[in-house]
């Protein structure tokens, strides 16, 4: 595949399937949310930023109880707000007492370090909420890497699958459609992307099963990515 004419000066990642193991996400977090979200619900519920999220559970699934809607919402992966925020206040309590540590790709961290240092700006957008993002690069197999990027984004700008989405992130940026690079596992995100404008790469993870789209370009690592739109950090060519 030919190179990008146009080098990036935003790179904006996904976590889930791009820089993280799908298998951490689903395999370790779900699991500890699913176990420790009834004792936040019932110990904490007088909290001011736990009870405005069962507020909104209340609003969203008026009459259904709180723990009934999250266990139902977490069987179907749904992306929504009060569910992304309760995790992560869960997988807060998680990180603190070291009952967590995020994995990412072994290919990640020098690359975001590589990017970093060449002057590129990070940024991070995943359903995840931005506090949840937070944590799992705060606390990482290699340490806090939270100071390599600049911005996170979460479903406060809207769906992954929205172009919207995506044109408010450029609004509240100000960043130039075709200085940002998205990149992500999941073909449908990466439409809605390019269709407000932005660059766009599959990261087509072996370990995680990722089908390879046939709209967009697709790598397998970070470095391939940073090759393919001249970035810094890249792997030499076989």
């Amino acid at each position: 595949m030919s190179a990008v004419s146009h080098t990036p000066r935003v790179v904006l990642l996904d976590i889930e399937g791009t820089t993280a193991p799908i298998s951490f996400v689903h395999q370790v977090l779900f699991p500890y949310a699913r176990t420790h979200l009834p004792k936040l619900v019932a110990e904490q519920a007088h909290d001011p930023v736990v009870h405005a999220e069962l507020e909104e559970i209340a609003r969203l699934a008026p009459g259904v109880p709180p723990m009934e809607q999250l266990m139902r919402w977490m069987d179907e992966d749904a992306k929504v707000g009060p569910l992304k925020a309760l995790q992560g206040i869960v997988w807060g309590q998680g990180y603190q007492r070291g009952e967590l540590i995020a994995s990412l790709y072994p290919d990640v961290v020098p690359a975001l370090e590589a990017w970093s240092k060449a002057g590129l700006t990070l940024a991070v957008y995943s359903s995840g909420s931005e506090p949840a993002q937070k944590l799992i690069y705060g606390h990482t197999q290699q340490g806090d890497v939270t100071p390599l990027f600049s911005r996170f984004f979460d479903l406060r700008v809207g769906g992954k699958k929205d172009e919207k989405s995506y044109r408010n992130i450029l609004l509240e940026t100000g960043w130039k459609p075709e200085d940002v690079l998205f990149l992500s596992d999941v073909t449908a995100e990466l439409d809605a992307a390019a269709d407000a404008g932005l660059q766009v790469c599959q990261i087509a993870r072996p370990e995680d099963g990722t089908v390879a789209g046939k709209r967009h370009p697709v790598v397998a690592t970070l470095p391939e990515a940073a090759r393919l739109f001249g970035l810094p950090g890249a792997e030499p060519q076989a």
